[in-house]
């Protein structure tokens, strides 16, 4: 059975690393990383993952050339401000579904971040998860396959395998980069959680387990 190609969209950051390195021993996938400068390419070099040069704020559309599905992990970080999350976070996710639907992509996985479902007005970070917001509902309503994952607090601690999930979980906590990374893997097979949006943090059920009791 051949390989489907997955476009990893924000691959230089550090959940989109580790979804590369993930996915470059996979039987099932083959990942495409997407990145913005020539420096970048070492790193996936080194770990045999092909590259593609493209930026959400320009033309990226030839990153989509053979691919059969997407992972939309780029995030400019609620630090940057304002204009640079509204580019990035939801402009530039918008291009990237429009993309999706204009090339024929099987399904569409958009990581997303706990508190986008209903942006808090009050939240520091509101201009960020708002744009979230803007971006996952354009997915929700583009008609392409999709599952719209939404973390907790990220941390650098070593993946566990084990995760709690939930459309809403009313709860705050955080959950590690590389349990992110592999529940957005899991999602990619279009039999499985398909146009649903999730919240997920650190708990006790494998991520198959978990995301099998939605």
């Amino acid at each position: 059975m051949s390989k489907k190609n997955v476009l990893i969209i924000g691959a230089n950051g550090i959940t989109g690393r580790l979804i590369c390195k993930k996915l470059v021993n996979s039987q099932h996938y083959q990942p495409t990383a997407m990145i913005r400068e020539e420096s970048q390419k070492e790193f996936f070099e080194e770990l045999g993952v092909p590259t593609v040069m493209g930026d959400l704020e320009e033309d990226f559309s030839r990153a989509y050339e053979d691919m059969d599905l997407v992972i939309f992990a780029a995030g400019s970080g609620s630090s940057t401000g304002k204009d640079k999350t509204i580019a990035v976070d939801q402009e530039g996710a918008k291009k990237s579904v429009d993309l999706a639907l204009e090339n024929g992509i099987e399904k569409y996985v958009m990581l997303s971040s706990m508190g986008a479902g209903n942006p808090d007005p009050d939240s520091p970070i509101h201009f960020y998860l708002e744009a979230k917001h803007e971006a996952d509902e354009y997915l929700k309503k583009s008609g392409i396959s999709y599952s719209i994952v939404r973390p907790g607090g990220l941390t650098d601690d070593a993946g566990k395998g084990k995760i709690q999930a939930a459309y809403a979980l009313n709860k705050r906590g955080k959950i590690s980069r590389e349990d992110v990374a592999g529940t957005l893997i899991y999602v990619l097979n279009k039999n499985i959680a398909s146009n649903s949006s999730f919240e997920i943090l650190e708990g006790e059920h494998s991520i198959q387990e978990a995301i099998e009791n939605l």
